[in-house]
């Protein structure tokens, strides 16, 4: 038998859902009630109003960048090879908040914009702690935030077997090897 969800936690999905679909002003609270199955007072009670909902949803992506963070920092194989690894994964809880941040951001959400900032920086200074160079780190972080973009697309990554984007993901983690040697190299 499936756990059941906290009313709070189908509020802040319901939240997010809509804030990824339908953006800011379409995530109203009647919006949020009717997506999360609740009444207005059982919104209220957690959540005051929207700017509640904005900061509970930022909590929640903080929780996750957190855990995706430890994770990044133990991976057996690296930093850098777990950020372009997980660059793949589209539609998992840390990318639903992480769109959803962003939909915020891209309504002056100045909270939302510093915390994908940071997060971001995170994600940079351990791969730049990795591999020792700040422009090979930047590389890397490049093809890591490209195959996010690219899996993002209708159809996914790669679309085809003849496009020029095509192949699995282990050629990009060999590049991301070399790239690491050559920063190993310019420091040795």
């Amino acid at each position: 038998m499936p756990a059941q969800t906290s009313a709070r936690d189908r509020v802040l999905s319901a939240y997010e859902e809509l804030l990824i679909n339908e953006g800011p002003r379409g995530a109203t609270l009647d919006a949020v009630t009717a997506l999360a199955g609740v009444s207005k007072g059982g919104l209220l009670y957690h959540f005051k109003n929207k700017e509640a909902l904005a900061a509970g949803l930022l909590d929640r992506l903080r929780l996750l960048a957190a855990k995706e963070l430890e994770d990044m920092r133990t991976a057996p194989d690296g930093p850098a090879r777990f950020l372009v690894r997980e660059s793949l994964y589209v539609g998992s809880d840390l990318d639903r908040a992480l769109i959803g941040a962003v939909r915020l951001a891209q309504a002056n959400d100045a909270a939302a914009s510093e915390l994908l900032q940071q997060i971001h920086r995170d994600w940079f200074d351990l791969v730049v702690a990795e591999v020792g160079d700040r422009a090979t780190a930047r590389a890397i972080m490049l093809l890591g935030d490209g195959l996010y973009y690219n899996e993002g697309l209708p159809g996914g990554w790669p679309q085809d077997k003849n496009s020029p984007t095509s192949g699995p993901v282990e050629e990009l983690l060999d590049i991301v090897d070399l790239l690491k040697e050559q920063a190993s190299a310019k420091r040795g």
